[in-house]
């Protein structure tokens, strides 16, 4: 069943006075640290009736933002209003409507929401909440209306940071949201909707979710506390009312609601954010030239290694940092810093919080056998054809696991049409039998095989020769799909 994700502020097109609700995603920066007042901290055990205290002190701290844009229309041409485009990509619709619009301009305004993390004003959000905003007002809680600035932005982690001019602002001190557990109850705080501030209940239902595509970093809070278009932005507490996730985004139904799956940003990763973005205004991650993935249990025992955790190195970039430490593709990522690594999304995200020229610290298991690997990150930069089957069979006669696989030598030509880049070598997938265990593995029609059990393969006769060799045992291939490779492990029948 295909999943469909929701961003959840609201934003809407005026025309004649309309406003109409739409649906956007959400993720969060982080903050100066806050102090942790003593009434800060109360705890809510043995309130198994109210939580009413913990809400009292936390809603104050927690705003409406209200966003405008000047949309430009072409002339002749109909315009898609932003609610139907995310709905065109997150469910909830269909496609995107276009109506007939005159040339000039439009107004479009959303409604999100934020958190004040200090006293002095600064407000954690979401990127799209502020995003290609021309004006931004912000309604307290004590009615109060103010015009925000925005200090900066990571679209990476959809985070936002604004600032309000004043002192003494109510504000909610931040948790360390890596002690967070399981099961824990937790309060979302937002303005679903725009019908005004609303608190809902739940507990924490998982921790670290990742490889979700809302965002390009994850390490998601998931939540069934009600959270719905609106909440962008809003705060996840917890029983003590400290703050420990801005929510996010909602695993989205047919009807686009709350469906009892939210997301959130741990607030360690917002402050981490927050930090950079006060000190230099922008962001910075660690980035070592490497494409990863995780190990499946049939990527371990191909690898010999004792477990799924870890990541595997998948391919190099050459002179990039990667290159230049010694790793190679096929070895597995244990542990960095001596902090084991759980899957590819949890090694992503340590080396894009490694402070660009930092050393970091690498175990790594290299057909079995321990290494320690010195890695400093940089910066991150940002036809037809005539079919000709391999090898169905071993030297001994038997079946091999790529029987019912057909492929051919990469051209040049044929690199250009599935836009690969020039230097691309293998053999390409031109048909696969869907009864056959290569099609069970994953394999497709334009597929590119690079490697065969760890070995570079440029053409058809080098491949035949390592299929050979591989007899009728589980073979490893190298598969490059649209520019992006991965370990493909094909079992025999």
């Amino acid at each position: 069943m295909k999943r469909s994700f929701f961003l959840t502020s609201c934003a809407g097109v005026i025309v004649g006075g309309l406003i109409t609700a739409a649906i956007l995603q959400n993720r969060i920066p982080s903050a100066p640290p806050a102090t942790v007042r003593a009434d800060d901290t109360r705890t809510a055990v043995g309130l198994t009736t109210t939580f009413a205290p913990v809400v009292k002190r936390v809603t104050p701290a927690v705003v409406n933002i209200a966003s405008t844009r000047v949309v430009k229309t072409a002339t002749g041409e109909g315009s898609m209003s932003p609610e139907d485009f995310f709905r065109q990509f997150f469910g909830g619709g269909g496609g995107g409507r276009r109506s007939p619009q005159q040339p000039g301009e439009r107004r479009s305004s959303g409604l999100g929401s934020g958190v004040i993390v200090s006293a002095d004003g600064y407000v954690l959000t979401n990127n799209h909440v502020v995003e290609n905003a021309t004006t931004l007002k912000v309604s307290l809680s004590d009615r109060r209306e103010m015009t925000a600035k925005v200090v900066g932005t990571d679209p990476q982690t959809d985070v936002a940071l604004l600032k309000l001019d004043g002192k003494d602002f109510p504000y909610l001190p931040m948790a360390d949201s890596s002690t967070v557990q399981i099961g824990d109850v937790v309060l979302a705080v937002g303005n679903p909707f725009g019908i005004g501030q609303t608190v809902t209940m739940g507990i924490i239902g998982a921790k670290g979710r990742g490889g979700l595509g809302i965002e390009d970093y994850e390490d998601f809070i998931q939540t069934d506390a009600a959270i719905n278009p609106g909440n962008s932005g809003g705060a996840l507490v917890n029983s003590n009312g400290q703050l420990i996730a801005i929510n996010t985004a909602i695993l989205a139904g047919n009807s686009g609601g709350n469906q009892g799956v939210g997301f959130a940003i741990p607030i360690n990763m917002a402050r981490e954010v927050m930090d950079q973005l006060t000190k230099t205004g922008k962001i910075s991650r660690g980035y070592i030239g490497a494409g990863i993935q995780d190990v499946t249990p049939a990527l371990a025992k191909a690898f010999k290694v004792p477990s799924t955790g870890g990541a595997i190195i998948r391919e190099i970039e050459p002179s990039g940092p990667a290159a230049n430490a010694g790793l190679q593709s096929g070895d597995v990522v244990t542990a960095v810093n001596n902090v084991p690594i759980i899957d590819s999304n949890d090694f992503r995200l340590r080396i894009s919080r490694t402070a660009p020229g930092t050393a970091a610290q690498l175990k790594v298991l290299r057909d079995g056998n321990p290494r320690d690997i010195t890695v400093t990150p940089i910066k991150r930069p940002g036809a037809t054809v005539a079919e000709n089957n391999g090898d169905t069979q071993s030297a001994d006669g038997k079946p091999t696991a790529l029987k019912g696989l057909s492929v051919d030598t990469l051209t040049s030509d044929i690199a250009r049409e599935l836009r690969l880049a020039p230097n691309t070598s293998g053999v390409v997938v031109t048909d696969v039998d869907p009864g056959s265990s290569a099609a069970a593995a994953g394999l497709r029609q334009g597929d590119v095989i690079q490697h065969v059990n760890r070995k570079p393969v440029s053409n058809l006769s080098e491949f035949n020769q390592e299929i050979r060799h591989a007899g009728s045992d589980s073979v490893v291939l190298l598969v490059n799909r649209g520019g992006q490779t991965q370990f493909v492990v094909v079992e025999p029948s």
